[in-house]
């Protein structure tokens, strides 16, 4: 119920689930014998060809060891390089300059608007296994109708970043606790035009990275603890929308799931259940989290701004920050020594 692509089947203590995407699909599941006959009943009805072990899926390239599976895509992200004869380039430490403010209208008009539209698009997709560039991605879609050298020049930038690291992904340890934690933060009027705050959130099952999110907010806040707890609503949703799919998959999580933020006023509104003037404005997201609080679907923390993981998708970093936070997000580059 929690993902329409998603089908489960339960027989006892045998499970198996399948995923699927128009007609590419993953098989998997606990019972070899339940997962051949469901092999021979589509082979049955259906023209199918069995790829044996996953090993590449919809561009996604995936690789297991002892130590978990890890998800990357190499040959894509060297694809998209190469399409903007960047392949010689000197490579970036971090992806998009800690100042920058790129503008709509300042800079000259592209000539071949096309060129930046495709690169950025192919760029959205490649957030799908590098969480880190999600924000710079963010910025540089919002201008495609219009796009100008100064935009163009942030995407080049980007892709040297990428450069440096092009098998960089995700790995799903094969150890460690199936339960769920969430960080989510907000940049307060960050959009030099709206002066709407920008929402970030990230959340790990366990050690592993599962979802994140970079999204410019609907509305205008009126201070940064309300941005705060917009931020807050729309981690908690997807915490919960976490919860009913790791239902869907037989596994009970036992236990509220942490909302780490860094704020303390927004903390304060959502363990206050009193409504009071300053917060009456934001009441539908109140009652989000208050709601998922009471009934112990989650529970909230405090975190300390430098510890907060959600910031990369905020903001741009400098070098150093930005290496910090992504070092404690469980990314690697299986292609490089260590």
């Amino acid at each position: 119920m929690a993902d329409y692509s998603l089908f489960t089947k339960v027989r006892g203590n045998s499970f198996t689930a399948v995923l699927l995407y128009v007609d590419d699909m993953i098989i998997t599941g606990n019972d070899e014998v339940a997962i051949h006959d469901l092999k021979q009943f589509l082979q049955s009805h259906f023209r199918i060809k069995d790829l044996g072990h996953l090993k590449y899926f919809l561009g996604v390239e995936v690789a297991r060891s002892s130590q978990g599976i890890a998800i990357s895509q190499r040959k894509y992200t060297l694809d998209i390089i190469d399409e903007a004869g960047l392949l010689g380039a000197k490579p970036a430490k971090f992806p998009m300059e800690e100042n920058l403010r790129l503008s709509p209208t300042e800079g000259q008009l592209l000539h071949n608007a096309s060129q930046y539209r495709r690169l950025v698009g192919k760029l959205i997709y490649l957030t799908i296994t590098r969480p880190e560039i999600s924000y710079s991605v963010h910025i540089l879609s919002q201008f495609m109708q219009q796009p100008r050298k100064p935009h163009l020049d942030a995407v080049h930038r980007l892709l040297r970043y990428l450069k440096g690291s092009p098998g960089q992904g995700l790995l799903f340890p094969s150890n460690g606790s199936l339960t769920l934690k969430g960080y989510c933060d907000a940049d307060w009027a960050r959009c030099p035009l709206t002066r709407r705050s920008v929402t970030g959130y990230c959340i790990f099952l366990g050690g592993a990275l599962v979802s994140w999110k970079t999204k410019k907010q609907s509305t205008v806040s009126r201070s940064s603890a309300e941005a705060e707890y917009r931020a807050m609503a729309s981690a908690t949703c997807e915490l919960t929308w976490m919860k009913y799919l790791l239902a869907d998959l037989q596994i009970d999580h036992k236990g509220p799931a942490k909302l780490h933020c860094d704020n303390q006023a927004a903390l304060h509104i959502a363990a206050n259940p009193v409504f009071h003037e300053r917060t009456k404005h934001i009441e539908i997201d109140c009652h989000v989290v208050r709601e998922r609080l009471r009934s112990g679907v989650i529970s909230t923390t405090y975190v300390p701004t430098g510890q907060q993981l959600a910031d990369i998708f905020t903001k741009p970093l400098g070098q150093s920050a930005f290496r910090s936070l992504l070092g404690k997000m469980g990314v690697l580059d299986i292609h490089t020594p260590p």
